[in-house]
């Protein structure tokens, strides 16, 4: 049996009590492999997912579900390569600090 991560669903309900991203365009930096995306992406309108690790966006691009696979989006970068004017109704990272 493989490792499974929060097997209990904290994150889910940790950031469904943060944020509210139904219908919003959210901006997610360090998403790495996609592991948090994925628990937020059905209800977004649309997801970026940066990080600087090509890996990591690799991993996260294979394993796009296709019921979102429209609407999210990887790629490598960093935060500060993002365009002044790009428009997000939410940001949010975690462990990128």
């Amino acid at each position: 049996m493989g490792y499974v991560k929060d097997p209990d669903g904290a994150e889910a309900r940790v950031l469904g009590d943060v944020a509210d991203f139904s219908g919003r365009r959210v901006l997610e930096v360090g998403c790495g492999d996609g592991r948090l995306t994925w628990l937020y992406a059905p209800r977004a309108e649309r997801v970026l997912g940066i990080d600087p690790d090509e890996e990591q966006i690799s991993l996260a691009r294979a394993d796009t579900p296709p019921e979102v696979a429209d609407r999210v989006h990887f790629e490598v970068g960093e935060a500060e390569d993002l365009s002044r004017t790009a428009v997000f109704d939410v940001a949010f990272l975690s462990w990128s600090l």
